[in-house]
C-alpha cells in the first residue's frame, strides 16, 4: 500500500477529505518520529510498540565483487506487533 492509498482509506473511513487525511497522517508520522528521537520508545495499546535499537558495526560482503566491507554502527527503528494486531492478521 502506498501513502496515497493509505490516505484514501483514512479519508473514506473517517468521512473526511483526502487533504485532511493527509494532514492527519503527516501529523502522526511527525509525532512518532519526534517521540522516537526523544525517548526511543512509543507504545500503542493493541497495535504495537515502536522502539529505537542500536545496531553494532559489522563486516559484510559486496555481492558483486565478494569483497569484504565494513558496515558502520547505526540506530534503527524496530516494531513489535501487539496482541490484537497479531490475532487480526492470522
Amino acid at each position: 500500500m502506498t501513502k496515497a492509498e493509505l490516505i484514501a482509506v483514512i479519508a473514506g473511513a473517517a468521512d473526511i477529505t483526502k487533504a485532511a487525511a493527509a494532514k492527519a497522517l503527516d501529523a502522526y508520522i511527525g509525532a512518532v518520529t519526534k517521540t522516537l528521537k526523544k525517548s526511543g520508545k512509543l507504545g500503542l495499546v493493541g497495535f504495537g510498540t515502536f522502539s529505537v535499537v542500536k545496531r553494532k558495526a559489522r563486516e559484510g560482503r559486496n555481492p558483486q565483487t565478494g569483497k569484504a566491507i565494513k558496515i558502520p554502527a547505526k540506530k534503527v527503528v524496530k516494531f513489535k506487533a501487539g496482541k490484537e494486531l497479531s490475532e487480526k492478521v492470522k
